[in-house]
């Protein structure tokens, strides 16, 4: 085993021989659109992405399915299935069968298998200080997917949030076969701060974030925190940030944006400042949403937080 769950990592990876390990993770979550094809998608690509982001490749996948069989007709988990299906099968990944269990609510997410070169794993245990920290999707879909389920988001909010969540992260993989990457990980449940937090942690550094540079999906984010469309993971998020950061004069918009739980988010990249120009070349080319610098890897200091706020 050479990355298991004590490093907080997206995936475990399993070495198979001298160049080669095996990526595995699974992932499932309750419906947070209401397009049951859509819901496949932004599944199957979440489940997906944890295979990128240790720099590997999907092989196959298992479908993980849940569903209460009265309330949910047959028809409705097939365009589920099919919208996972249609997502593996955009990255070369094969459903090569699952499990299904009746359920109060329903779920649905992906057990994954992927290849990597064992030289090329990016895990949360390799970020050096100096490496400048970069994301690749903009934050806020927990904002967004509960004023979705509110009624209160507008149509294009929606349709801007689907499609940046049914986005594959499969620049992950590009990066870390030409070695242009230390570290990352990807942007979840546990928002960006909770996320750099493992990274961290894992690293033994600390690190140092600009507010202000970190993108939010569109303006009506900023709106929406302040009418209250706080999804309460996210509000948990931020109450355990309490001692790890020093948010200095960050406001409470912000400070919410930053631990927002995330659905498919982006990557958040370490990379070497003598890299990054190649890196930002390569995430222009992939598309990705945004290419962001939004801070840096520092020193371990016991005298101040693990992140600190900076601008």
């Amino acid at each position: 085993m050479l990355v298991s769950s004590n490093t907080f990592d997206d995936a475990g990876v399993y070495r198979l021989d001298r160049h080669r390990a095996f990526v595995q993770t699974v992932d499932f979550f309750t419906p947070i659109v209401d397009d049951p094809f859509s819901y496949g998608q932004i599944a199957a690509a979440n489940s997906l992405s944890d295979i990128f982001a240790m720099g590997a490749r999907p092989l196959t996948a298992l479908n993980v399915v849940g569903f209460p069989a009265d309330l949910v007709p047959p028809k409705v988990v097939s365009s589920i299935l099919r919208g996972g299906l249609a997502k593996a099968a955009e990255v070369g990944c094969v459903i090569i069968g699952g499990h299904s269990i009746r359920n109060p609510e329903p779920i649905y997410g992906l057990a994954v298998t992927g290849i990597v070169d064992v030289r090329r794993v990016t895990t949360n245990a390799n970020a050096r200080s100096g490496d400048l920290l970069v994301l690749t999707k903009p934050l806020g879909t927990g904002i967004a997917t509960t004023a979705i389920k509110r009624g209160f988001a507008s149509r294009r909010l929606e349709k801007k949030v689907i499609a940046l969540m049914s986005k594959i992260n499969t620049v992950g993989a590009d990066l870390a076969e030409r070695g242009l990457v230390r570290a990352a990980t990807d942007i979840t449940g546990y928002g960006l701060i909770g996320h750099l937090v493992s990274l961290c942690r894992a690293s033994r550094v600390s690190a140092e974030i600009d507010p202000s540079a970190v993108p939010m999906i569109s303006d009506e984010i900023g709106d929406l925190i302040e009418q209250g469309s706080v999804p309460e993971g996210s509000r948990q998020n931020l109450y355990a940030t309490t001692v790890l950061v020093d948010w200095q004069s960050t406001d409470e918009a912000r400070r919410i944006l930053l631990t927002d739980a995330q659905t498919s988010g982006g990557l958040l990249l370490c990379v070497a400042e003598a890299r990054l120009e190649k890196v930002l070349n390569i995430l222009r080319k992939a598309s990705t949403p945004c290419a962001a610098v939004i801070g840096r890897i520092v020193p371990r200091s016991r005298r101040r937080p693990l992140i600190c706020m900076t601008g």
